[in-house]
Order: structure tokens, then sequence, then C-alpha cells
């Protein structure tokens, strides 16, 4: 016999059995992260390609003392802040949700019971468990008194079990009913939650095209970053006399000009305002009590296009509902049902499924002269009323208080059945004039009344919120642990059109198999979290983009499987910690303001996205060709950033800020790329022939010719920025005229001018100038018609 066995559950362990246990780390502390690490989140923000090479550059103009023409790295300094200080306000904001719900165990140490924090229950305690306590270790019963158990979170089935004496309970149920007393077999990371969670806990970044679709750009970037670089150095160190012939002076010019061309190519604006963008969106969801534990987790939900949602604690809050009573046919005494029953559900030892009647039967003033609590074993109360002639009755489980042998309860049990099939919880109410017995045993004579129907608290917003997915073309699946009947019933109530839930325990294992099964059903039964996690990657095998919305520990592995894993505020702490947003107040009505806030920032992405790439395509043409022709590059870098503040920068920002409920379509990327690419190398060619034609008349400075190309460079931008704007209202004029007033600011007030390295002009320069924009822009317009169609025309078939 074990020493596990020995515990003797009158008196529990003693300190030194306690400290012994304590010491050889049998403790029940267990690592679990809530949320990602402070050092997770920072390395996930800092560490990434597009910061090596912008950090690289602004790091080496601030070694060479050029402070002016490093104000790109401030980009680069708000990005990172922005991503950091809005992963980190989530982490916190989950840690103090994690507090919030750390339980106290109650264990009987030395004859003596006290409440301690879980971490100190160690192996073989004697845990005394009451109703409304949370089971933080795993263990077996060792006393029972009518002991119910929820094990919802773990397994979805939304019935109590009740547990005898040598009955097993795993950590993360809670006690409903009855009281009782185990004894710890299991603590730690061994507990059945904990090995469930342990994969689930592991951390993985949402699925983002946005993100997904801009890393893939700075991949490419700086694959042709490579050669461009040395094609650069080496064009801008033969400007300045070869590569033995540069002074000193000239190596800092070499470097700056070099600078100015590598960090044009790169879109750090698109990067930023993109943070920008997810950021307000978190602002605007956190009002909302909406948590997003990475900042691209809001456009996901605008992406999605299977929506599956676990029933108990998410569809339905948890409780039970009251259905109805229905009267049995031959029942005289229905009239007094209704009185009877809410002496049932005014005691105070009542279980979930009888309070559920308070508020929906009357205050009886039937004088009670005895009563039968319920027990799990009978499945069964009484109440007796009446003084010289009493009568009991009895309120319970049909096939527990009827008699099949008996005619009379006959049709009363096949009603129960036809009730119970259509997944309702079925209770009868039955009466008898016989005396009760001295011991809690059924009467005689036992005759059925009525039956009373119990269902699942759907949430209030559940229809309206199902009924929206829907219309927005989203397929909806129900997956539950519960019995399928069950779930049925609850879907049904809910608005989904089933006949009958699946039953998961004869779905095929083979992916292909059955991702064949879910494009046909979309209700299912007794799920186990495993299986959960194989239906997310059997939708995903066939393209679709699939969210999961959960709140307990069975939950957690499909949560982490799916593309956007959204967790109920009132689920398992496990659950909320791997998840991507947290439905803090368990709404979700929340949902389609997710949708909303997730398509502005992916429309309004697109429409800016054109705005910076333009740049880079440009940026990219005019890197090879000056680099080849050992031509002097024609900016530095604060002129590039000065046009990009007025151009793109602040322009980006507000228009970001703009409502786009354009539904979501696939392709971002490849359709920016059809316009950036033609409108850059349209640029391109401006600043060549601008500059081409400065050579043959051979009378500029350097000055002019800088001061001519960024003003070329400016028309081409602001264009693009009013074709972008398009459909014109108000604001986004405004914006426009203002980004105009800036741009001649910036180049006729002397106090910039001087700053930024502009000249005045002569009227022959400005003229030469604005022909060449005027050309630019004239088929650049071109070249947005033509866009235009092709991206009409795929919308239309997508």
């Amino acid at each position: 016999m074990s020493e596990r066995q020995r515990t003797n559950p009158r008196t529990g362990l003693s300190e030194v059995e306690v400290n012994s246990r304590l010491a050889a780390g049998q403790s029940n502390a267990q690592h679990v992260d809530s949320s990602r690490r402070l050092a997770s989140i920072i390395r996930g923000n800092v560490v990434n390609l597009f910061n090596g090479v912008v950090g690289g550059c602004f790091l080496l103009m601030m070694a060479l003392g050029q402070w002016k023409d490093s104000l790109f790295g401030f980009a680069l300094l708000l990005n990172l802040l922005i991503g950091i200080i809005q992963e980190y306000s989530a982490k916190r904001t989950l840690d103090r949700l994690a507090v919030l719900n750390q339980p106290l165990a109650r264990v009987r140490r030395d004859g003596v019971d006290v409440d301690i924090p879980r971490e100190l229950v160690v192996l073989d305690d004697i845990v005394v468990l009451r109703a409304g306590d949370q089971i933080l270790a795993d263990g077996t019963i060792v006393e029972s008194d009518g002991l119910e158990i929820d094990e919802s979170l773990l397994t979805g089935e939304s019935e109590p079990s009740a547990q005898s004496v040598g009955g097993r309970v795993l950590s993360g149920c809670g006690i409903v009913a009855g009281s009782g007393v185990m004894c710890v077999t299991t603590v730690g990371a061994e507990t059945y939650a904990s090995t469930l969670t342990a994969e689930a806990r592991r951390f993985t970044l949402v699925n983002s095209e946005l993100r997904n679709s801009l890393n893939r750009l700075i991949r490419w970037v700086t694959w042709v970053l490579i050669p461009l670089v040395l094609i650069i150095i080496n064009g801008q160190v033969h400007t300045a006399g070869g590569w033995r012939g540069v002074t000193a002076e000239g190596w800092i010019d070499v470097v700056v000009r070099s600078t100015a061309s590598i960090v044009a190519m790169i879109p750090q604006g698109l990067i930023l305002i993109t943070s920008i963008s997810f950021a307000l969106a978190a602002i605007v969801l956190a009002r909302n009590r909406v948590l997003l534990q990475e900042l691209p987790a809001v456009e996901g939900l605008a992406r999605v296009d299977a929506l599956c949602i676990d029933k108990t604690g998410t569809l339905t809050d948890g409780e039970v509902a009251f259905h109805g009573i229905h009267p049995l046919s031959d029942a005289h005494d229905f009239p007094a049902a209704e009185a009877v029953l809410g002496l049932f559900a005014s005691d105070p030892a009542a279980n979930p499924t009888t309070l559920s009647l308070v508020g929906r039967v009357p205050e009886s003033v039937y004088p009670v002269t005895a009563r039968i609590a319920f027990s799990s074993a009978r499945k069964w109360s009484a109440v007796v009323t009446g003084g010289v002639d009493p009568t009991m009755w009895v309120f319970g489980a049909p096939e527990f208080v009827l008699d099949v042998s008996t005619p009379e309860h006959v049709l009363a049990l096949t009603e129960a059945t036809r009730y119970a099939e259509n997944g309702y919880r079925t209770l009868v109410l039955a009466a008898t004039n016989a005396k009760p017995g001295p011991r809690a045993e059924l009467p005689s004579g036992l005759v059925p009344v009525a039956l009373v129907t119990f269902t699942e608290n759907i949430r209030d917003d559940a229809q309206h919120t199902l009924e929206y997915f829907r219309n927005q073309g989203v397929t909806v699946y129900l997956i539950s642990g519960d019995n399928p009947r069950t779930v049925a019933t609850i879907a049904r109530a809910a608005g989904v059109d089933v006949t009958e839930a699946i039953d998961a325990r004869s779905l095929p294992t083979d992916i292909e198999a059955l991702a064949d099964v879910l494009e046909i059903h979309r209700v299912f039964g007794r799920a186990t979290p495993e299986q959960k996690r194989t239906m997310m990657a059997a939708l995903q095998s066939r393209g679709h983009v699939v969210a999961m919305v959960g709140d307990g520990v069975n939950d957690a592995l499909a949560l982490k499987h799916a593309d956007l894993g959204i967790a109920m505020g009132t689920g398992a702490p496990a659950t909320r910690a791997v998840s991507n947003l947290v439905l803090l107040d368990s709404r979700l009505s929340s949902l389609p303001g997710v949708v909303d806030e997730g398509r502005k920032v992916i429309a309004n992405i697109e429409r800016l996205s054109r705005l910076f790439l333009t740049k880079t395509v440009w940026a990219m043409m005019l890197a090879a060709v000056f680099g080849l022709l050992f031509m002097s590059f024609p900016f530095e870098p604060r002129q590039l950033s000065a046009i990009d503040f007025f151009t793109i920068g602040i322009p980006a920002f507000l228009i970001a800020l703009q409502p786009n409920s354009r539904r979501y379509v696939p392709g971002f990327l490849r359709r920016a790329l059809m316009f950036c690419i033609p409108a850059g190398l349209v640029t391109a060619a401006a600043v060549l022939w601008l500059t081409w034609s400065i050579t043959i008349e051979g009378t500029w400075d350097t000055a002019e010719t800088q001061t001519a190309t960024a003003l070329v460079l400016s028309m081409t931008g602001l264009w693009v920025l009013a074709t972008l704007a398009r459909p014109l209202d108000v604001w986004r004029v405004s914006i426009v005229v203002a980004m105009i007033a800036v741009c001649v600011g910036l180049f006729g007030i002397p106090l910039f001018a001087v700053f930024f390295g502009f000249v005045p002009l002569s009227v022959e320069q400005f003229l030469l100038v604005s022909c060449v924009g005027v050309v630019a822009n004239a088929l650049m317009s071109l070249v947005l018609v033509i866009v235009d169609r092709g991206n009409r025309a795929a919308l239309a078939t997508s």
C-alpha cells in the first residue's frame, strides 16, 4: 500500500510531511504564464529584418554626427514603442485577470482545515470540497455527500457529474453541489489540465495577411538591397573621386548619399502606419471591452470565413435555464404544480437546475412539514405539504422517480424521452398521499403530475451575432463536448439551421476525410480537445481562415491552432493566455465591432500601401541607375524625410483613421503592386528625365538640382495622394489641400528651406520642373484608371 493511500482523511498530513514534500518538489506550484513575457514582447518587436536595415543606417548616421539626416530613425523608434507599449498593456490586463481569478485551496492538516494558495498544495494532501470551490489538483474522492462536479471547462459537458468515493477528479473542475473530501494524487505540471494546455501555452503569432505581406515585401526588398547597396556605394565612391582618391569628407558624403538611397527603398513608414492603425483599433476595441493580445489580431476576424464556437460558457453562459412546465394528460393535481415547484426553488440546498426555477414560478404559500434533500445518487428531492392529510411531492429524473413497469408511468416516461431527445433536460413532478418512510426512499403510489424541462441559458446576444456572421458569408460551426442532442437544441435556439448534431466520436481521424464531413455538417457534440484541434487543421487544409471562440481548458488547443483564437473573459486563465482576442465582458456581440475595425485597417492600409510602395519602386530604380552610371544621388536623407512627411506620413495617418467597411478580399499585396510598380517607374523616369535635362544644360549647382528633383517628387507624391483619397469628401479634400500648403511652406519659408537644403529656382528652372511633373502625373492617372478597372473586375468575381 502506497503512502498516498495511508493519508488519514480526518487528520490530513502533518507539518513534517508537508515540508518533506515541498522540499522534494511535490507541490502544486506550476509556471503558467498568463500572457507573453516582457522580454518576449520586446524581442518580437525589435528583432526583425526591417529594424536591422533601418536601425543600422540610423546608428551609422548618428555615429557620423549627421543628426539632420537621421530623421528617418524616429519613425523606427516610434514603431517600436507603439508595438511594445500596446502588447505590454495587454499583458498587464491579462495578468490582473489571472490574479483576480486565483483561487485558494482548503486543506486538512494536523486535523485543522486551512485555506492556502494553490501552489502550496502538496502530494497526498487532504482537500475539503464544498459547493462553489474549484478543484486545483487531480485527486481521488475519499468522502462524498451529494458531491456534484462541473467538468465543462475540461470536457465541454454541461451536465454536472455525481461523484462517489473512489472517483477520480481533475483540476479545473468546479463543485456545484454537495460536499466531500479528496486526496491529492497529482500536482503541478503533471495534472490533467496542465498537460492539456502545455502545448497551447507556447506563444505563436496570429496569422496576419498584412504582417505576412509586409514581411514578404521586406524580404524581397532586402534581397534586392544586397546587390543595390554594392552598386550604390561603388557609384557614390566614383563620384567622390574613386576608391583611392576619396577624402575623409568625401567618405562622409558617400555614406550620407548611400544611406539616403538605401533608406528611400525601405517602406518604413508603411510599417509604422500599420502599427499605428493597429494600435488605434486596439484602443477603440478596449473601450468596448475587447482586449487585443497582439496588434495584428484586429484584422484577423475581418478575414475569417469559418467561425467555430464552443457551446458551454461561450454560446451559453454556463447556467441552466428554465424552459417550461408540461402537464400530463391524466394529471388531476396540475394546478398545484407551479406552487409546489416554488417550494423546491426556495430550498436552501437546491442544486443549479432547481435554482433556475426562481422567478419563473410563483413563491409557494404551502406549509412544508418535511423535506428530503436532493442527492446525486437518488436523482430526486421531495417536500411534504399539509398537516392532517399530507401530500408528498417528488421532483427528479423521470427514469429514477417513475417505474417502467407501472402502466400509469409509461406515458410520462414516453413524454420525458421525447423531450430528452430534443435536447432538453427533463424532470418529473409526482405526488402521492402515502406517508414518507423513516429513510429517504421513494414512496408508493406516485402519480406523475407534470414534466419540467430545462435548457442552457443562451447568451442574449448570441442569435444576433451568429446571424451577422452568416450574412457576412462566414460559415458558423458549433463544436462542443456535450451531448449531441443537447448541442443540436442549443444550436436551433441560437438560430442555427440544423436537424441533428454529429457525434464527434464517429468522425474520421484522417484530415481529408474530416474536411469532407465539415463541408457538409456544422454542429458537433462529444468532441474532445484533440478533435477540436484537428477540426481547425481540417478546415485550414481547405483554405479556410478559421476563428475559434471558447472559454474552457478543453478549448485551449483549438484556440492555439486556429488562425484567430478568441477567449471569453470569464473563461479559464490558460484559455485567455493562448488567445489572440479576449472578450472581457464575455459578450459575443463585441465581435462585429472587431470585424468593422479589422476591415477599416485592411482597406485603409491597402490604400496607403500605394503611397509607400510607389516610393520604394522609384527609389530602387534610381539607386540602380545612378549607381551604375556613377552619378551622385540627387537627394539628402533629410530632404527625403521632408517629402515623406507631407506626401506620405501625415496624410497616411489621417486617412488611416477614416471609416472603411469594405469586405475583405484576399490579395492585398498583389493589388498594391499592380499600381505601385508602374507608378514608381513613371516617377523614376520623371527624375531621370529632369536630371538628364539638367546635365545637358550644365548650369545648375548641386543645391538647385536637389531642390528641383525634390519638387518633382513632391508633385508626383501629392498627385498619388489626391488620386488615392478618392472618393473625395470634405475631410479628404482638406487633407490634400493642407499637404500642398505644407509643401509650399517647406520650400518657401527660409527657416525650413535652409534646414532641408532647398534653394529658390529661376522661372526657367521652375517651368522645366513643372513640365516634367505634369507629364508624370498624367501618365500616373492613366495607370490608376487601368489598375482600378482590373481591381473592380477582380472584386466582382471574388
